[in-house]
């Protein structure tokens, strides 16, 4: 009996784990990339909770903690630059590691590219399943036949589109941006401390990632009139309306990004899709279920492709079981973080004085507990 073959839209996060997931488990996997190569940059992000246990039986935790960024520590500014509070963002007790986005895709990349096929500078461009299999047409490689098709394509997703209908139908707007751009070396005083300045309704942060400083730009604000995902000169206009009037540094920073050729710059969006497959056809990681802010959005992707792998090499010959497996228990990880959105927008980016006020005394409160218990506690290792 032939390998089932899987093409799997995205070279991100989820799809090189798939892959590696599903070759191990007898599939042959495709990845389809729209970038011409593996994206550099990208802001910091941590492989934590269920993403261990798969990173660990891939064997890819000492890469990953090679690539580690530099920071150790957050401080979050008043609007003069002062710190308010200083909390670690390590322990020794944690598992978890922050690395960018980047260097991840490219550990995860290299643990796969031996047992996957990748296919760079395409796309898909009609999908037509029947009972036996899925047709793909793409932009510049002939069409090709598969047993199935996993759209791994982030929060725009292209399989999503063309099989489940159009992006608006699963997003949530939750009525704010962020954008980034990368920073000379040195533009942090401390390279290994991240800091964090709030104004009522915006965010910046600077993260000194491996080196190269990342800032960070999250603000409230209505869609704009005329929104274009594509049009950067917007983009660029609206963040410098936003800070226009907040201290520190920020003029500088903002010039950075207004400078740069093409900052990052996209809508924060909750992604729900009510099922994730369709026939032949599933989603995964943030193309089934986005979730803005938290900042596991990759730890899901690694642990989801983990979880869907497992299910389908549990139920040969039977994708529609296998697909239903993989939602039913991945949901369990993804459901409750939805919930939890609303909360984290208020704390990450309060929309008042007052509201900054009584987040800045809660965290200057968690400050000294933390401080406390970190003295308290016995540094044996376990």
């Amino acid at each position: 009996m032939a390998s089932p073959r899987v093409m799997i839209l995205g070279a991100g996060i989820a799809g090189p784990a798939l892959a590696y997931w599903l070759a191990r488990h007898g599939f042959r996997p495709t990845v389809v990339e729209l970038a011409k190569e593996l994206r550099s940059g990208g802001s910091a992000i941590v492989v934590k909770g269920p993403a261990i246990p798969a990173a660990e039986k891939m064997g890819i935790m000492p890469q990953l903690r090679e690539v580690a960024t530099h920071a150790t520590s957050v401080s979050l500014l008043d609007p003069r630059g002062r710190r308010i509070l200083r909390l670690p963002l390590t322990s020794e007790r944690s598992p978890s590691v922050e690395l960018t986005r980047s260097d991840l895709s490219a550990v995860l990349h290299r643990t796969a590219a031996g047992d996957a096929e990748f296919l760079f500078d395409d796309t898909v461009t009609a999908i037509a399943q029947d009972e036996s299999g899925v047709d793909v047409t793409f932009r510049r490689a002939a069409p090709r036949r598969f047993d199935l098709v996993i759209g791994a394509d982030g929060v725009h997703s292209t399989v999503r589109r063309l099989v489940f209908g159009p992006e608006e139908r699963f997003t949530n707007d939750l009525g704010m941006y962020g954008a980034t751009v990368s920073l000379e070396p040195g533009a942090l005083d401390d390279p290994h401390e991240m800091v964090m300045l709030n104004a009522p309704g915006r965010m910046l942060a600077v993260h000194p990632s491996r080196g190269e400083p990342l800032a960070m730009f999250t603000f409230r604000g209505p869609r704009a009139a005329g929104y274009d995902r594509h049009d950067t000169a917007l983009h660029k206009r609206m963040v410098a309306e936003a800070y226009a009037e907040v201290g520190w540094r920020v003029p500088e920073l903002v010039d950075a990004y207004r400078n740069h050729p093409a900052p990052f710059f996209d809508p924060l969006n909750n992604v729900r899709v009510d099922t994730w497959s369709r026939g032949r056809v599933a989603l995964l990681g943030d193309a089934a279920s986005a979730v803005a802010l938290l900042g596991d959005g990759s730890s899901m992707a690694m642990a989801g492709a983990h979880t869907l792998a497992r299910a389908l090499a549990d139920h040969p010959g039977d994708h529609a079981r296998a697909f239903q497996v993989y939602e039913t228990r991945h949901r369990r990880e993804v459901d409750p973080r939805h919930r939890r959105t609303n909360l984290i927008a208020a704390l990450m980016i309060p929309r008042t004085r007052r509201g900054l006020a009584m987040r800045n005394a809660v965290g200057r409160a968690v400050g000294l507990a933390t401080r406390t218990a970190v003295r308290e506690t016995p540094r044996t290792r376990i």
